[in-house]
């Protein structure tokens, strides 16, 4: 903590005064460790360094971040994966995405350790606890890879007590914590991540208005190059720095979870592989996010004449910066 306040005080000594442009970063839940890069960044004073006064807006049950966006009140929000980056698009809410810090999405599925299924295509026919945003993402892929039908949906309420006391309960949730919350309750979950079965979303995406992006794009490159430095740092360094300002942000996260979600981002690849390994962290690539809209067309929710790749900007990002903080 001494040497990162050291830091921010010899970064704020060198910038002139007033030098710092405001900017203000919504993410998508309470702080944690899949917000990691972003908290690292700021504890770090690499913000700082690139002419930013950054502030973290957590989210929420109750936060819309999204509609505070649009609204103005955020300069960036943190969008779950490439779905919301098409709906905006898709309902003229002028706002474009510039980076994806999740090569992988985290979302899983899980079953008790006494379940005979084996795969996700294994759970076709069989209750699935699944949230509102669920059904209308990966729950449509699934629905034409393996022949999944909206009869088997029930509904997931951030609640892991309806799975802990049913042995064939199936439920949704995050590689990086509810399967930690699962095994302190005295299940050890199987675990199925959804981005093994070619699921092709991004996730953890930066969202900012188009006429930010337009006509402030050093105030966008300079965000995305700093955050991209803080998520090199907190997966390849000591993460100590952005821990800490988690844990001043979200008292009620535990070191355990912390270390628990830092520990899968890195076994899964979540945050560093796929485009990331060539392009660096951050990587979107217009095959990927071809391959998204594809799936998605053909489960008919977008339009297949729909122009996806306006809801994008890749001028931020595939410049492998930061790549050789990677160790």
């Amino acid at each position: 903590m001494i040497r990162t306040l050291a830091l921010l005080a010899a970064v704020w000594l060198a910038l002139p005064a007033g030098a710092a442009d405001k900017f203000v970063f919504g993410t998508n839940w309470k702080a944690e460790a899949e917000h990691g890069g972003f908290y690292q960044a700021l504890a770090e004073g690499r913000y700082l360094r690139y002419g930013l006064e950054v502030t973290i807006r957590e989210g929420g049950p109750q936060v819309n971040h999204n509609q505070l966006l649009a609204a103005g009140v955020l300069d960036a929000a943190m969008i779950s994966n490439n779905a919301e980056a098409l709906n905006f698009l898709k309902h003229d809410i002028p706002m474009v995405t510039v980076a994806a810090f999740f090569q992988k999405d985290p979302q899983v599925l899980l079953t008790h350790p006494g379940s005979p299924i084996r795969s996700i295509a294994g759970m076709k026919g069989r209750p699935i606890m699944i949230s509102a945003d669920a059904r209308d993402t990966w729950w449509r892929y699934f629905e034409l890879r393996f022949g999944f039908d909206e009869s088997q949906i029930r509904r997931y309420t951030f609640n892991l007590a309806p799975f802990l006391v049913n042995p064939d309960a199936i439920q949704q949730g995050y590689v990086t914590s509810e399967p930690f919350m699962a095994q302190n309750a005295g299940v050890r979950p199987r675990v199925f991540l959804i981005a093994d079965t070619g699921w092709p979303a991004y996730s953890t995406l930066v969202t900012v208005s188009k006429a930010l992006a337009a006509k402030r794009p050093s105030v966008v490159q300079r965000f995305v190059d700093a955050s991209i430095e803080g998520w090199y740092s907190y997966l390849y360094g000591d993460p100590t720095p952005g821990n800490l300002l988690i844990k001043k942000t979200n008292p009620d996260m535990p070191d355990t979870l912390i270390g628990y979600g830092i520990a899968k981002m890195k076994e899964h690849g979540i945050v560093d592989s796929g485009d990331a390994l060539k392009l660096g962290i951050g990587a979107m690539t217009e095959a990927r996010l071809g391959a998204f809209f594809a799936a998605m067309a053909r489960a008919g929710v977008y339009p297949a004449a729909m122009d996806h790749m306006a809801a994008f900007d890749l001028g931020f990002v595939n410049k492998g910066h930061g790549m050789g903080m990677r160790r």
